[in-house]
């Protein structure tokens, strides 16, 4: 029988704030990705916007990768990560931005 899944992980000691200040980046780039992923959604749906859908999944692609990457006990970079991310989805769904 093979040992769970779960008996495979390590120990994290992350802080109450660090788990809440990395969930919280986490969710700022899910935020960033689901914009984009509408866009996709928008330029699908016109003729000739093939290049605009291609820099989309692009940029989504690296909102992934970065997703990807986080570390709860990297602080600077999530507090980064939070501001930048925000923002970005400010000016993505702002109208007029």
């Amino acid at each position: 029988m093979s040992e769970p899944v779960i008996g495979n992980l390590r120990p994290h000691t992350w802080s109450s704030e660090q788990s809440v200040a990395y969930e919280a980046a986490i969710e700022a780039i899910n935020g960033v990705v689901g914009a984009y992923s509408a866009l996709i959604a928008d330029a699908e749906s016109r003729p000739g916007t093939e290049s605009a859908v291609a820099e989309y999944r692009q940029r989504r692609a690296e909102c992934q990768q970065e997703r990807r990457s986080l570390k709860a006990e990297d602080a600077e970079n999530v507090a980064r990560v939070r501001t930048a991310y925000a923002a970005r989805l400010r000016e993505l769904t702002e109208p007029g931005a």
